[in-house]
């Protein structure tokens, strides 16, 4: 099946369509209700864009922009795994503008203008790593959402805010620029090329040490993966408004880290090349110890955010894991577990904002009582808390289900074991919020009610999408199955 010659059109249309609604931003920043219009119709029509992709996602669908040394250009490329982190970063990304319209118009917040824009950079930045056709281009978009992120963590312009600016650059720029990049020009270098192949593009070019070295450089390098013990910007990121925290750990970067890894694993290494050499034995245990040293930190955080935080550092350990693991049906559990992990941590953070902007409480040991007279907000943290656990009828469930499937696939039972003590550590740090909100007393002489409905339906749509992802697993497990030859 070949692509028409219009078809590759959309996918830098797909890219620059957040460009443009971003652009429509500061020339409409003197109007606040037609620049939140501006910032809304970015992420529709990136939305729209990048769904319609799936109708063609059979064709080989390439755009080239430039061609710098042989081997090394940047192009994009349409392959189900990029279209599915794609798809998770543009559909999210409408429905959180219009979460941080309520936000940060209840809250007050200054400059709206720039935080809007750098949004819609962001975005964009997301959806060229998921597109792109090589390591060279996938560094080039890994790079500017570093930097498009960094004026929205320190958007508060506090000490606080400043000191985990510095955190967030330093460690992401260290990690990207002292590792990866070394292991892309590595790559360059043993095969003369940094395209994505199926099957693996090293495949025959190194040994298992050279392997085991280039996959740790790769891994370690990728610090939006939240591997410990690299994992400290994420946490110090959460001085950020709760609409950043949401994109930071559900739509753009935190997934931006996680999806590299599994397109290294799969169309850099190859999931056979690792299983024969056992490459990926060290990075393993580093997914496995993370799994479980976040979740009982998160256990740990009296801080909503912050057990938050260290949560998202557990879960995403999981998707390396899955990538870690060499095996097809772990590598699936992976990306599906990329899909159910985003819309469940999501639902967390806008409820976790929704709180905050009604009551102005930021600490689990604050919210007592508080289920009764915001039943949406602690409803839809419910049933998100529990797709993360991974309890029926909720998507995280399939996930769950296909990386333990894979760890026994692998022969891997200690990783079995770490799965699912992990599980029963988000029960532990995860279950106590709603439940103390809905079955203590709230303090004598509180009066609280739900935030805006801007800030409450996005929490209620995610928290439906989390149901929805029960029923329909094979929306994505289907294409994915197929391009990892699954039967």
């Amino acid at each position: 099946m070949t692509a028409t010659a219009w078809q590759p059109l959309l996918l830098p249309l797909a890219v620059a369509s957040p460009l443009l609604g971003g652009v429509g931003v500061l020339l409409l920043r003197h109007r606040p209700n037609l620049r939140e219009s501006a910032s809304f119709a970015g992420g529709l029509a990136a939305a729209v864009t990048v769904l319609s992709l799936w109708a063609v996602v059979g064709t080989d669908l390439r755009f080239e922009m430039w061609t710098w040394l042989p081997g090394l250009t940047f192009a994009f490329h349409l392959e189900p795994l990029g279209l599915l982190f794609a798809t998770v970063a543009a559909v999210l990304w409408p429905i959180t503008t219009l979460f941080s319209i309520g936000y940060v118009r209840a809250n007050g917040l200054p400059r709206q203008t720039s935080f809007y824009f750098y949004f819609a950079v962001a975005v964009a930045a997301a959806l060229w790593i998921a597109f792109s056709a090589n390591l060279l281009t996938l560094f080039v978009g890994y790079e500017v959402l570093t930097l498009a992120t960094v004026p929205l963590v320190t958007h508060e312009r506090s000490a606080a805010a400043r000191r985990g600016g510095r955190v967030y650059l330093g460690l992401l720029l260290a990690t990207s620029i002292c590792l990866l990049l070394p292991a892309i020009v590595w790559t360059w270098l043993l095969t003369g090329s940094t395209e994505f192949v199926p099957g693996g593009l090293l495949a025959g070019h190194a040994g298992t040490g050279v392997l085991a070295v280039l996959l740790g450089l790769f891994v370690i390098g990728t610090g939006k993966a939240a591997l410990m013990p690299f994992h400290r910007w994420l946490p110090e990121a959460m001085v950020a408004p709760t609409p950043v925290s949401a994109l930071l750990h559900a739509v753009a970067v935190v997934k931006a880290g996680v999806f590299t890894v599994l397109k290294i694993s799969i169309y850099t290494f190859g999931l056979d090349t690792l299983d024969s050499s056992g490459a990926s034995t060290v990075m393993m245990w580093t997914a496995g110890i993370t799994v479980l040293v976040a979740a009982g930190i998160a256990t740990a955080k009296d801080n909503l955010k912050a057990r938050l935080a260290y949560s998202t550092v557990s879960q995403l350990a999981y998707i390396v894991l899955g990538a870690m693991l060499a095996s097809r049906v772990a590598a699936l559990g992976g990306a599906l577990h990329l899909v159910t992990h985003a819309v469940g941590k999501i639902t967390l953070f806008f409820c976790a904002g929704a709180i905050y902007t009604s009551v102005r409480k930021s600490r689990v040991s604050e919210l007592d009582g508080l289920g009764r007279a915001m039943p949406w907000t602690f409803g839809a943290f419910l049933v998100a808390a529990l797709s993360i656990i991974g309890l029926p009828p909720l998507g995280g469930t399939w996930s769950k289900w296909l990386l333990l499937q894979g760890t026994a696939d692998a022969g891997e039972a200690v990783m079995m074991a770490v799965l699912l003590v992990g599980s029963l550590l988000s029960l532990a740090y995860l279950l106590p919020i709603p439940l103390r909100a809905f079955s203590r007393p709230a303090p004598p002489g509180a009066v609280h009610g739900e935030a805006p409905p801007a800030c409450v339906v996005p929490l209620v749509v995610t928290a439906a999408a989390c149901v929805a992802l029960f029923f329909v697993p094979d929306l994505i497990v289907g294409p994915l199955g197929r391009a990892l030859e699954l039967p």
